[in-house]
C-alpha cells in the first residue's frame, strides 16, 4: 500500500472496493498495457474484466442493478485504474457521465430501458458535443435537431467523441431552435444556450454507416490516449424518435450537459493522480537502481528535491479530487472545486511525469521504458473535459460571484 494518496473517513465497503480494484490493476492491467498501447490495441480482455467486477455499474442505482456508490467511490477507483493505463479509465467515463446523465434527467421509460443493461456493460455510453470548428464554447454548436412529426432529424458534425466506435449509445448535444407560429409576431431567439437538446442516440457499435444517417468514419490517431476509440460522428438526415429527447423536454440539453461535466472534470482530475502516482513510483523506484558518482542517483541532493515535490504534488492533487467528490455527493454545487481539481490535478500530473522521465535520464527516451507511454498521455488531461484556460475561467467567475463586495 503506497503511503501517499490515502483517503481518509471511507467506510469498509468502498476500501473492498478499491482494494479489488487496485489488485485488479497490478495483475490485469499494468504488465500489458505499454504493449497495448505501443499497438494502439482496444483492451477486450480487460474491458471484460471491469464488466465481471461490476464496474460499469458503480455508480448506477441499485434499483437499475448497479451498486449505487458514490462519485467519491468512482473517482478513486478511476484513480487506480488510471495508475495502470490512463485509456481504460476513459472507457468507463463517458459511460458513467451517460449514466449519470440518465439517472438524474432521464423520463422512467429512458432509466428502465437503458440503465439496467448499461450497469451490466451490455449498453456502453458516450456522449458528445464539441465540433470540429469549436472546442470549449459549447453555445456555438451548429448541429441540429428539427422536428418532425413524432420524431427529431438531426444533422451536423461531431468531433472528440470518446468511445465512438464501442458505444452502442450516445448522447449528443443538438440546437433544437423551434420555429415560431405562422402568422404569430416574430419574437427574438433564445439565448444559445437555451435553445439545445440532449438526444438519446442508439446505434450499432463499429465504424462506418452504424445506423441510417449516422456515420462513425473511424478512429482519430492520437500521440497518446491510445487503445480507447477517439472518433467524429456525422448526422446527415438521422432520425430519432420523440421520446429519445433526454428528459422528454428539448431546451434544456446545455444544463443537462454541464453538469455531466463535472462529472466529467472529477474523472480527469482522478485521472490525472492516478498518472502521477505512477509517474512517482517510477521514478523514485528508478533513483534507487541508477548509479552515478559510485552511488544510486536516489542518494544524491538534485534527485530527493525532486522526489519530494513530486510526493507533494501527489498528495495535493489527490487532496482536492477526493475534496469536489465529496462536495458532488452532499448534493452541492461543486463546478468551482471540480475545475480546480482538474485544473490543478493535470498541471501536476504534467509536472510529476515530466520530473520522473528526468529521473529516467536517456532511457525515458526508450519505449522499453513505461515512463515514455506517460509522457505521451499527460497532455491529453491539460485540454480533456475542458482545457485550463477554461477551468481558470470557472474558478474566477465562481471566485467573484462568492466574493463580490457589496455597495
Amino acid at each position: 500500500m503506497s503511503r501517499l494518496a490515502q483517503t481518509a473517513g471511507l467506510t469498509d465497503v468502498q476500501r473492498e472496493i478499491l482494494a479489488t480494484v487496485r489488485d485488479f490493476t497490478d495483475k490485469e492491467i499494468l504488465p500489458v498495457a505499454t504493449e497495448l498501447e505501443h499497438r494502439d490495441e482496444y483492451p477486450t480482455h480487460i474491458v471484460e474484466g471491469l464488466k465481471e467486477l461490476g464496474l460499469f455499474g458503480l455508480m448506477i442505482p441499485e434499483e437499475y442493478g448497479g451498486l449505487g456508490e458514490s462519485l467519491l467511490t468512482y473517482a478513486l477507483c478511476v484513480e487506480e485504474i488510471a495508475r495502470g493505463w490512463m485509456s481504460v479509465s476513459g472507457i468507463i467515463n463517458t459511460h458513467f457521465i451517460v449514466a449519470y446523465l440518465l439517472e438524474r434527467y432521464g423520463t422512467d421509460e429512458q432509466k428502465d430501458t437503458f440503465l439496467p443493461r448499461m450497469a451490466l456493460g451490455e449498453v456502453r455510453g458516450a456522449f458528445s458535443m464539441s465540433e470540429p470548428a469549436l472546442g470549449s464554447d459549447v453555445s456555438a454548436i451548429t448541429s441540429k435537431g428539427v422536428r418532425d412529426g413524432d420524431a427529431y432529424v438531426l444533422n451536423g458534425q461531431k468531433m472528440w467523441l470518446t468511445n465512438g466506435g464501442t458505444s452502442t449509445l450516445v448522447a449528443v448535444l443538438c440546437r433544437t431552435d423551434e420555429a415560431h407560429p405562422e402568422g404569430t409576431p416574430a419574437t427574438p431567439p433564445p439565448p444559445p444556450h437555451r435553445s439545445m437538446t440532449t438526444f438519446l442516440v442508439e446505434k450499432e457499435p463499429g465504424f462506418g454507416v452504424v445506423r441510417p444517417g449516422l456515420t462513425i468514419p473511424g478512429k482519430i490517431d492520437k500521440m497518446g490516449y491510445k487503445g480507447v476509440d477517439t472518433t467524429e460522428l456525422i448526422m446527415d438526415g438521422l432520425r430519432i424518435p420523440a421520446n429519445r429527447v433526454l428528459g422528454g423536454t428539448t431546451g434544456r440539453g446545455f444544463y443537462q450537459m454541464m453538469d455531466g461535466v463535472e462529472i466529467g472534470r472529477v474523472n480527469v482530475a482522478a485521472r490525472g493522480c492516478g498518472v502521477a502516482r505512477r509517474a512517482f513510483e517510477l521514478g523514485i523506484s528508478y533513483a534507487q537502481q541508477r548509479h552515478t558518482f559510485g552511488k544510486p542517483i536516489a542518494q544524491h541532493q538534485a534527485i530527493q528535491f525532486k522526489l519530494a515535490e513530486m510526493a507533494t504534488k501527489v498528495e495535493a492533487a489527490h487532496a482536492m479530487m477526493v475534496n469536489a467528490a465529496r462536495k458532488k455527493d452532499s448534493g452541492e454545487r461543486n463546478d468551482l472545486e471540480a475545475g480546480m481539481a482538474k485544473y490543478l490535478a493535470s498541471e501536476y500530473c504534467k509536472e510529476v511525469v515530466e520530473d520522473a522521465f528526468r529521473i529516467h535520464g536517456g532511457y525515458g527516451f526508450s519505449k522499453e521504458y513505461e515512463i515514455e507511454r506517460l509522457y505521451r498521455e499527460a497532455p491529453m488531461l491539460l485540454i480533456g473535459e475542458g482545457t485550463a484556460e477554461i477551468q481558470k475561467m470557472i474558478i474566477g467567475r465562481r471566485l467573484l460571484e462568492e466574493y463580490q463586495i457589496q455597495g
